[in-house]
């Protein structure tokens, strides 16, 4: 972790973050589109922050991506 992330968590996000609710509703949309090459985290930025600041959304996150990925092989 860099001393800009521990200062993020200690202090809040920089930017817009989606919460919890709302990063869920719209995680199979952001895992989809980040795996078809599209910059997602461009077009869902408050997703893309709240994941980066939330470890229970983050690893919903990564369960359902790599669930994606071995069903793509």
């Amino acid at each position: 972790m860099t001393g800009n992330d521990l200062t993020r968590q200690l202090l809040g996000t920089a930017g817009e973050d989606a919460g919890c609710e709302e990063t869920l509703r719209r995680l199979a949309e952001y895992v989809e589109g980040e795996l078809s090459g599209r910059a997602i985290a461009e077009l869902l930025p408050a997703v893309a922050e709240h994941l980066r600041n939330c470890p229970a959304c983050a690893e919903d996150y990564r369960g359902l991506a790599n669930f994606v990925r071995a069903r793509n092989i």
